[in-house]
């Protein structure tokens, strides 16, 4: 697999648009802690790390408001065949605060708004609302 962090995304989002209660996606840390960021900022209801193979697997609780996916959108932004990099103050966000952007800094996996805070720029990997 060339791209992990969209196959995760894409899991999500098909997940969602079929309505299923939760949605189960081989683990990594960089997984557990994209799952964290979502789970910290309300997107899902919850997750679980099972320990059903050698490298375990999260199982992510989806949450819904009215019948319609809380996650309404995924866009992955660094892409393998072509990274971006933004320092602290240059990195976008989206729908002015409504939705996250999660960045990749020496300090781990932040949102736009501790990024700003923490005056640390890094690699933008993904826009969620």
């Amino acid at each position: 697999m060339t791209d992990p962090i969209a196959d995760f995304l894409t899991r999500i989002r098909n997940a969602g648009r079929a309505q299923h209660k939760h949605v189960d996606i081989p683990a990594s840390k960089m997984k557990v802690s994209l799952t964290e960021i979502l789970y910290q900022q309300n997107f899902i209801n919850g997750y679980s790390i099972l320990q059903d193979s050698p490298q375990g697997t999260v199982r992510i609780y989806l949450r819904y408001r009215e019948g319609q996916p809380v996650i309404a959108g995924l866009e992955r932004i660094s892409t393998p065949g072509l990274r971006r990099y933004m320092g602290a103050n240059d990195i976008p966000r989206t729908l002015n605060g409504l939705g996250v952007t999660i960045v990749s800094t020496p300090k781990g996996l932040l949102t736009d708004a501790q990024a700003r805070q923490q005056n640390v720029g890094g690699e933008v990997l993904c826009r969620i609302w």
